[in-house]
């Protein structure tokens, strides 16, 4: 394994530290390992627990020497499912989120907890399956190769998802999300059952290539007894595959069905509201005749309240939307807000809490049939049109008091991440002696992703940072691209803030 530098693995335990992660390590009779193990887990990770469940072997006594650490002891030994129930009960006790477990036997590498860490942070919320990497290849039993590949069948069999190792102990689980606890087999095959309640209730679960190590024969402790062992998973699948019918079968279709019921309605209500009420009040309302600019400010009003009323007052179901330091943008003097994109749901974040705003768009928003003409005349910037055009047209709605929003990823980030930013809206603000209110958006991208068919379940928050002068980032960076990259490096950072907090609860 590669050696990792102090400072990369300080930032590591904090950044597990921030997003709820804590090790658990239940062990039995692993006194030839244990130590090792924990130490190099201790090394990645500040939060390690070791259940201790009934060794007779001294691995109680060589985990009380080992400073700063949890231990969870068994008097009697119950097995591996009921030492991971009372490791989970314990990192839930002290207000963990996720827990990554492995195994004592030293099969698993604990330098691998990065790996799990990174696949958390692109799947939040997700159970992590650590696949063994070049398993095939290892020296093994005949007994744990068929254990495996049985496994993976009835895997298959009763959640309808292929995996290559389901018998792996190391693994990413996210505590609050342990269906089926109650219920929990008290041996090892307890990890196959939290991994079918897991998937029967829509929890995501992705493999993560991992590393291990099988040590010859002659130093493995191994505590599988094929036919005891075998006899109780054959038991458990039986169970697994009538509850598959009776249960999942049934849930999957209700939670199909609620979230096909809540997409229909939030585009049935966004559909008709813009097509058959915000459009023909527009065109009427402008028909009238009047002072333009006193009409495009009554008609932003009205986007802002209809916005408003989409995210706030539940226009769109299962979705808590909330915004922080909206006045830094609705007092003093306009400002160019510069924006992360992630989804079609950015533009009513950033209008349900900014009065008086316009967007520079692009060609497809500004001829949508659906919202083009309101758009157009409440102001709203064509990007296509070039920069001297976008110059005068940013120049007089600053001039009026309106705030102007633009995207500098220029597209929706697929993936949620902070795309490179453009340099255009750092021209504009600089040209204009104009300032910039960073607004990082999270959780848009996940409600409603870039190529996604359904409405999601989840949290929206808009914050409104403190306000940048580009003048000033120009003199520290030297050129315009370096101001771009400068302030992209700042959303990373305040993005992960933001997500390491939410997503402890995702």
């Amino acid at each position: 394994m590669h050696k990792i530098n102090d400072s990369t693995l300080s930032t590591q335990r904090q950044l597990l530290k921030d997003r709820g992660i804590c090790v658990i390590i239940p062990t039995y009779n692993n006194a030839g390992t244990i130590v090792d193990v924990v130490n190099r887990a201790k090394v990645q990770c500040d939060d390690v627990i070791v259940v201790c469940d009934g060794a007779t072997d001294g691995t109680l006594n060589l985990l009380q020497e080992i400073d700063n650490i949890t231990i969870v002891q068994h008097h009697k030994n119950k097995g591996k499912g009921a030492a991971l129930k009372s490791g989970f009960e314990k990192a839930l006790a002290m207000g963990f989120a996720y827990a990554i477990t492995l195994d004592a036997d030293g099969q698993h590498f604990p330098e691998d907890i990065s790996i799990l860490l990174n696949a958390n942070i692109e799947y939040p919320g997700a159970m992590l399956i650590g696949e063994r990497k070049d398993l095939e290849k290892m020296e093994r039993s005949k007994g744990s190769k068929f254990a495996n590949k049985f496994s993976n069948f009835w895997f298959f069999v009763q959640t309808g998802k292929n995996l290559k190792d389901t018998q792996t102990g190391y693994r990413l689980y996210p505590l609050k999300k342990l269906y089926g606890l109650g219920l929990l087999t008290s041996r090892y095959e307890a990890e196959l059952e939290l991994m079918v309640f897991a998937a029967w209730h829509g929890v995501e679960i992705h493999s993560i290539p991992v590393n291990v190590y099988y040590p010859s024969r002659e130093e493995r402790v191994s505590h599988f007894k094929p036919a005891l062992d075998f006899t109780r998973i054959s038991i458990l699948n039986t169970i697994l595959c009538v509850l598959a019918v009776v249960y999942a079968l049934p849930l999957f279709i209700v939670r199909k069905f609620i979230q096909l019921c809540v997409t229909i309605y939030g585009m049935s209500f966004f559909f008709f509201s813009s097509l058959l009420i915000l459009t023909p009040a527009t065109m009427f309302y402008m028909a009238l005749g009047g002072n333009r600019l006193k009409k495009q400010r009554k008609l932003r009003r009205m986007l802002y309240r209809f916005a408003r009323f989409i995210m706030v007052w539940h226009g769109v179901p299962r979705v808590k939307f909330r915004a922080y330091n909206s006045d830094r943008v609705n007092r003093g003097n306009a400002s160019v807000i510069i924006c992360n994109h992630q989804s079609h749901l950015d533009l009513m974040a950033l209008m349900a809490e900014v009065e008086n705003i316009v967007f520079m768009t692009n060609n497809w928003v500004w001829n949508s049939p659906l919202f083009g003409y309101v758009i157009r005349k409440a102001g709203y910037i064509l990007a296509a049109e070039g920069v001297e055009f976008a110059e005068q047209q940013v120049k007089a709605h600053l001039a009026n008091g309106v705030n102007v929003a633009i995207f500098p990823e220029g597209t929706r980030s697929i993936d949620c991440k902070i795309m490179r930013f453009h340099s255009g809206a750092f021209h504009l603000a600089k040209a204009l002696n104009a300032d910039i209110v960073p607004a990082i958006l999270y959780g848009a991208g996940k409600v409603l992703p870039k190529k996604a068919k359904f409405l999601r379940p989840g949290v929206i928050e808009i914050h409104f940072d403190e306000k940048i002068d580009v003048k000033s980032l120009v003199d520290q960076c030297g050129i315009m691209r370096g101001v771009a990259s400068h302030v992209r490096k700042y959303y990373q950072k305040r993005y992960a803030e933001i997500s390491n907090k939410l997503e402890q609860n995702a």
